[in-house]
């Protein structure tokens, strides 16, 4: 039987240690991601500095003497978590074919905080979106599901039919290729299965032009930009008209009972980007670690409180 992992199989969790088995390997990947062309200076762009030797991975700019952290303004900025663990950690979530969850990530890496691996985590999810990614083309299914919900102000027995009572509402977007196979995939987090409300998911994930086809809910019937296939469902099982988008829909709820035990209201957003990221590289995983790490290096730095209050 053929290997699942044909040419793209992931590193063996030995030869990743044995890449990076120090801080000091793991501060030169950062340096070569960060100035691939050579040191910058994020104050005034100066090209020449120098590592100080009294400052751990701190390069001083020869032009206006400013001290930079090679994890300054990345998420890794003021953690006290070895860097070594934080790569780790992001090879990881982007190579497990399951994810996996803060208590197995703390249990993995040996630390001692549940709040600590739970933050970690969150952190490397908020970078599991490339900012210059290209939207869905050709054609693509789209459908909406729910993942049922329920807070103290809620009903017990939630809402019926297409009600988000007591329910987290959630649109998705799959990509065919020629083959008929899947391909890149869109998850966002819905306030309502309303028109204005799914054009404007499908207008931010689908290339404008592009054939959407969708279960003929008259909330896509506003679609402009797009070229609209409705496929009326009747007495049909829907996932056999839209299989695609389905299983998507299947996998997620599956990952999101059995690894996490349960959604989180607050971070479901995260918990879809982290979802869609491993997704769209199912069959790049030799290179899911570099994305991650690519993506990390870019974003400002956020603190616990951010993602408590939900401001990151």
């Amino acid at each position: 039987m053929p290997s699942r992992w044909k040419s793209d199989r992931p590193p063996a969790l030995a030869a990743f240690v044995g890449r990076f088995p120090d801080d000091r390997a793991c501060a030169d990947y950062l340096c070569r991601k960060r100035w691939p062309e050579g040191f910058v200076c994020p104050a005034c762009g100066g090209l020449k500095g120098w590592e100080l030797g009294a400052k751990r991975f701190t390069w001083e700019c020869a032009a206006c003497g400013r001290q930079t952290s090679v994890t300054a303004g990345t998420v890794m900025h003021r953690s006290k978590v070895p860097l070594r663990l934080w790569f780790l950690a992001a090879h990881l979530m982007a190579t497990h074919s399951n994810g996996i969850s803060a208590l197995q990530m703390q249990a993995q890496l040996g630390l001692g905080s549940y709040k600590t691996a739970w933050l970690l985590c969150h952190k490397l999810r908020r970078a599991m979106v490339d900012p210059d990614r290209e939207p869905l083309a050709g054609v693509v299914e789209v459908d909406e599901t729910s993942i049922p919900f329920r807070t103290k102000d809620d009903p017990v027995d939630g809402g019926a039919g297409r009600s988000h009572v007591g329910k987290l509402l959630v649109a998705g977007a799959v990509e065919l290729m020629e083959d008929g196979r899947a391909g890149r995939i869109r998850l966002a987090v819905i306030e309502d299965y309303g028109a204005m409300t799914l054009t404007e998911f499908v207008t931010r994930a689908v290339e404008r032009g592009a054939t959407v086809v969708s279960d003929g809910w008259s909330g896509y019937s506003s679609l402009k930009e797009h070229t609209h296939e409705a496929k009326v469902i009747g007495s049909m099982a829907a996932h056999v008209l839209l299989p695609w988008i389905h299983r998507v829909f299947a996998n997620l709820k599956r990952w999101g009972t059995g690894v996490l035990h349960g959604f989180r209201k607050a971070h479901l957003d995260r918990y879809l980007q982290e979802f869609v990221f491993r997704w769209n590289r199912r069959r790049h995983t030799r290179v899911a670690f570099d994305s991650l790490l690519g993506i990390a290096v870019t974003l400002p730095h956020a603190c616990y409180r951010d993602f408590v209050d939900q401001r990151a």
